[in-house]
């Protein structure tokens, strides 16, 4: 299976842009897209040229803000809506297809925000229940998590670490622990994995040319449960695809 994951920062704008000719270049077999700020019917009908998908919307009960859509060529054996709390799903930032062989979650984890106010919820709430809804899927089967998960792990993920380090949402030790804490898990960083020591970025701020300077943060990611990697092929950040201010992200995985 081709997978690819995509925080569109508004699918209504990425459409009108070039998203729907990118995913007929591309051919994905499933396409996660976070931040999409609109309702299950304005996704459908954003994406409305797009042919050979089911979409699967989540929105957030707030208008216009955060979001999430998983595009789909074949039917999912199901699809779930939120991780099960209440405090935790009113943002619309979690939705899980289920295949065969694995759950694929999609997720938009929250932003610290400016001044980090909303970094103790992130961390100390977000990050806690969410990793127990992974491992409780993956007591049923492996599962693949992509999305924007609004952290840089390493210094090597973003281009000025020392200046934003605590002080930037983002990279934050706080936002890094909780990372870290996925990967003891047992969840693989798949890029990091095939590409140890490359240096790519999946977000530029609008400001100051910073994409064209490639002035970034790898914020987009692909995991998987330590079982399957194995199973993948190529994990990749697609550098050429616009239409945001983040890029997409890739993963192919061989489950024959």
């Amino acid at each position: 299976m081709r997978l690819m994951s995509f925080n569109v920062n508004g699918v209504r704008a990425c459409a009108g842009k070039t998203l729907v000719a990118d995913l007929e270049r591309l051919q994905m077999d499933a396409v996660c897209l976070q931040e999409t700020k609109a309702t299950p019917a304005q996704v459908s009908e954003a994406l409305a040229e797009l042919r050979g998908y089911e979409v699967h919307a989540y929105d957030a009960e707030q208008k216009g803000y955060s979001g999430t859509a998983t595009l789909c060529a074949r039917p999912p054996l199901s699809v779930q809506r939120g991780i099960g709390v209440a405090a935790h799903d009113a943002e619309g930032r979690v939705l899980t297809t289920e295949w065969e062989q694995f759950f694929l979650v999609n997720v938009y984890v929250p932003n610290s925000s400016s001044g980090l106010s909303r970094l103790p919820y992130r961390t100390q709430e977000w990050d806690v229940a969410f990793l127990s809804f992974l491992k409780g899927l993956e007591a049923r089967k492996p599962v693949v998590v992509c999305g924007d998960l609004n952290v840089s792990h390493r210094p090597i993920d973003l281009a000025n670490a020392r200046a934003n380090y605590n002080v930037t949402p983002g990279y934050t030790q706080a936002e890094i622990d909780g990372f870290e804490r996925l990967l003891a898990a047992g969840f693989v960083d798949t890029f990091r994995a095939l590409h140890p020591e490359e240096v790519r970025y999946s977000w530029w701020s609008y400001r100051a040319g910073a994409r064209e300077r490639n002035i970034g943060w790898r914020l987009d990611y692909f995991l998987v449960s330590s079982s399957l990697l194995p199973a993948v092929r190529r994990a990749e950040i697609l550098n050429d695809v616009y239409g945001s201010d983040h890029c997409p992200v890739a993963l192919d995985v061989d489950l024959r």
